[in-house]
This record gives C-alpha cells, structure tokens and sequence, in this order.
C-alpha cells in the first residue's frame, strides 16, 4: 500500500537564483521580508497563521496589498507548517529540470540568510525534465507563485520518478457529459488568462498581479483554490471568476459565494466591493433560478469552435 503523501513544487527564489544553495546545502526556504522566527508560533491552520502575520507582512512591505499579504503568508504557513516530513518537493533548477527531494525536518530559521525560513530537504540524485510531464503537469508545475501543490499528479510524479512514461491522464474534479468537448476545454482557464484582455471582462478587470506576476490564478482561499481573482481597473472592486467545464448547476451558487465571502473577510479592503462571475457552456433551470435573486453575480457562456480548413 501507498504512502500518502504530498507533492510541492517549490521555487528557490525569484528565478531560482537560489536553487543551487538549496541543492548543495540540503534544504528549501522562503523569506517575504518576514524577518522574524517563526518557532511556536504556526497553528496547524493557515488561516489563523494568516489572521496574525497579514499584518507583520504589511509592516515589512507596505506598498503591498492584502491580497498580496495573504498569498505570501499561506503559501510561508504551507512551507514551514503545512509539508510534513516525508512530503515531496520538486525545485526548478533553472535549466528546464525539477530536482526532487524529501521534507527530512520540522521548520528552522536561520536570521541573516538567504531564504531564512527552512525545512531540511533529502534531494534525491534523479530529476524530472519538463518536457516529460503532460501539459496539465507541466501547467501546473510551471504555475505562478512560490509554491504549487501538485498532489493530483502524484500517479504520473511516481511514474516519471520511476523512470516511466505515463499514460496521458485527465485531471479534473467536474463531471463532464462530451468527453470530446471536454478534450477542447481541458485548457479552458489557461486560455481565458493568457487572451484576457480581448474578452468582455478584460475591458473592466484586471487579472491581479503582484511587481507584474499574475498571482490571480488559482488564488488560495480557505474553501479551495478561486480559478481566477480579478480587480477592477479602478482599483474599486474584486472578481471571483469560477469556471466550469460543461454545464453549470445551482451547486456552482454556493461555490462562489463561499469564495467571495472568503475575499469580502480577508482581501477585500474597506472602500472595495466583490463581485463573482460564473463562465460555462452552458447553464440550466435551477442555476438561473438561483442567479435571479442574486444581485452580485454574472453568468457567461463560452463557445468552443473545432475547424479544420483544407
């Protein structure tokens, strides 16, 4: 039987520019200016650690935003706290390879050292190249933000390990009716993100980004990742995108409000709105039922066309 474990890919720096301390030294690490020892003071909840560190993050870096603040403070809570000894971590090296290793320690800190807030790393002598992972693989690992978790993948992150080419596998939690449609949409959101600006919501919105990172892509809440978090060009409102693959049901309602609550309490600043939208191919009865008495949320179908022109 399989151990259960989970599957970080971590960057080592901007850039990497650390990856090779990180290799030669045996560990992995953060910083966010949170110059401070975090030794008794990370509650197994990442919101908590949130709750008491948004505001040190702010202190450290004030040109910063809230939403900023709460994606640096989850994803140090994640690497200090939430891997557990036994979890994988793959690392870019900056050349196109993961380098892959164990969590061997609970968190340590080391003031005055680049990355100060580590865990000790077993790096294993074997690697995966990127162009060996599928393209949801590769998307994912590929992702903006220092950490990634990658869990998902573990089937085909085992396989290559491995040595092995794994089957082509499709990653999703939705229920899809065409699989051929599906087999179209599978790229959906990296599409929408990566074309933004020529769509109806990029005239008004702007996906968010920190010093000119996208960051609003698989924004982190408390009741899962948001697929898309946006902010209006005015700076006055947030937008929860929520996509879904196929038709979209009532269910899709309470979804998106628990994600709105989540930046209305814990991003949203005080003189900002939030607002949701919800993209699909299509909907049915009983969403637009729920919709119709739901004054702070859109919906949007999409097409996908397939032409093959001789």
């Amino acid at each position: 039987m399989k151990s259960i474990r989970n599957y970080y890919r971590i960057f080592a720096g901007a850039k990497s520019m650390y990856a090779q301390q990180c290799f030669s030294e045996g560990f992995i690490g953060a910083d966010w200016g949170m110059h401070v020892d975090l030794t008794g003071k990370l509650p197994d909840n990442w919101r908590d650690f949130n709750h008491e560190f948004i505001p040190v993050y702010l202190k450290a870096n004030p040109d910063k935003s809230k939403v900023a603040a709460g994606l640096a403070c989850g994803m140090l809570h994640t690497i200090c706290k939430g891997m557990l000894q036994g979890d994988i971590v793959l690392c870019p090296d900056g050349q196109g390879m993961y380098r892959i290793g164990e969590v061997v320690s609970e968190y340590f800190y080391r003031p005055n050292e680049n990355l100060q807030h580590r865990r000790k790393i077993n790096w294993y002598d074997k690697g995966i190249d990127r162009e060996d992972m599928s393209v949801p693989l590769k998307n994912s690992a590929g992702s903006i933000g220092t950490v990634s978790n990658l869990t998902k993948y573990a089937d085909e992150l085992e396989a290559l390990l491995e040595g092995k080419q794994p089957a082509t596998l499709i990653h999703t939690d939705d229920a899809v009716e065409d699989p051929s449609v599906f087999a179209l949409e599978k790229h959906l959101e990296d599409f929408l993100v990566a074309n933004w600006q020529s769509t109806e919501l990029g005239k008004d919105y702007d996906i968010f980004s920190v010093d000119g990172e996208l960051v609003g892509q698989q924004y982190p809440s408390d009741t899962g990742p948001i697929d898309i978090l946006a902010i209006s060009k005015d700076q006055k409102s947030l937008l929860v995108v929520e996509l879904k693959r196929g038709r979209a049901s009532d269910v899709v309602v309470g979804q998106i409000q628990r994600y709105m609550g989540y930046v209305k309490d814990e991003l949203a600043e005080a003189n900002q709105s939030v607002k949701g939208v919800i993209i699909a191919l299509e909907d049915d009865l009983r969403l637009k039922r729920a919709l119709s008495v739901t004054n702070n949320i859109d919906f949007y179908r999409y097409q996908v066309r397939f032409k093959l022109i001789g």
